[in-house]
């Protein structure tokens, strides 16, 4: 018995960024950008898609698919860097969207780990709380928080937002452990400053706006080996053999990535499900929107143990078992 995933939903904007397109924006190519990364295209948000309505627009496929109502609902956590409000949080407009005056709610800033991490806090409270009905959603308006002109950041992001509701099972289905990791120390490896400060002392020096910055290849080298290292570590605690994975919902971070992930945990390339080239990288919306478009597809069967596994800035990364 334990936490399962009851439905789940996605939602992108309408509008789509080609690399072709890029190439007006940013001294880049298409080919180049395609050969680095493996990225075609990418979801740009426009009117009417700010962070929480494109994650409200998920919860709500998910809600149905789940045959659950909003008031049904305990708890909204979502997952965003990127909400167009400090305060409120993402979640707290989501709720109000959706009408579940019975959750409480709120944001939980973990980057591209936020959707897995909100698993796991979802996971601890349907444990203590066998009735409640939890709603966790990965949303990002990156757009929003890139600097055009810089084609090593703003060449990989994209928006979007998926989500799941989760509750209790009486079945040997559900959430079997999880192996969660930071690296504050690295912060300035993948960062994003906040807007200044009113307060003149408070002040941060080099603060060169409110965007994603990122030293790419070092990016790369730790967030292929601390992938590794927690699924490695969490398949070694559940006495798991890689070889019984079913199915894998790697974060879409890149190809590269992807590629160099796969090689070093030696994953039959038929039980990953990539979708890095249509979206781009959706940080937290990422594994949300992937398991979505592969349950959706009928791509896991009831009883798959499913890995989840992701990387973001903080550092913040870590791995999931599910039993589906």
């Amino acid at each position: 018995m334990g936490t399962v995933v009851l439905g789940t939903g996605s939602c992108l904007p309408e509008r789509i960024l080609t690399n072709l397109e890029l190439e007006t924006i940013v001294d880049t190519s298409a080919e180049w950008i395609r050969s680095r990364t493996g990225i075609e295209s990418r979801h740009i948000g426009g009117r009417g898609e700010q962070t929480y309505q494109l994650a409200t627009n998920a919860a709500k496929k998910a809600l149905a698919a789940a045959g659950v109502s909003a008031k049904e609902l305990g708890l909204i956590v979502v997952g965003t860097i990127s909400s167009h409000m400090l305060m409120p949080s993402s979640a707290c407009f989501v709720q109000s969207e959706l009408g579940a005056e019975n959750a409480f709610a709120y944001d939980l800033n973990a980057a591209c780990s936020g959707f897995l991490y909100g698993l796991d806090l979802a996971d601890k409270y349907i444990r203590t709380d066998h009735s409640m009905k939890i709603l966790v959603i990965g949303a990002e308006t990156l757009s929003g928080r890139l600097n055009w002109q810089d084609r090593n950041t703003c060449i990989l992001f994209g928006d979007g937002a998926g989500a799941a509701v989760l509750g209790h099972s009486d079945s040997e289905r559900g959430l079997i452990d999880s192996n969660h990791r930071s690296d504050g120390s690295l912060w300035d490896l993948l960062y994003m400053h906040a807007p200044e400060s009113l307060n003149p002392d408070l002040l941060v020096a080099g603060n060169s706006g409110a965007y994603i910055q990122m030293e790419g290849r070092e990016v790369f080298k730790h967030a292929v080996r601390a992938m590794e290292d927690s699924v490695r570590g969490l398949l070694q605690k559940q006495n798991i053999d890689i070889n019984a994975i079913d199915f894998v919902i790697p974060h879409q971070a890149n190809m590269r990535i992807l590629n160099n992930l796969i090689d070093r945990l030696d994953i039959p390339l038929r039980k990953v499900f990539i979708n890095v080239s249509k979206y781009g990288n959706t940080s937290a919306a990422s594994i949300p929107i992937a398991l979505d478009e592969a349950n959706r597809h009928g791509l896991i069967a009831e009883g798959d143990t499913v890995l989840f596994c992701s990387f973001g800035g903080g550092f913040t990364w870590g791995a999931t078992l599910i039993k589906w």
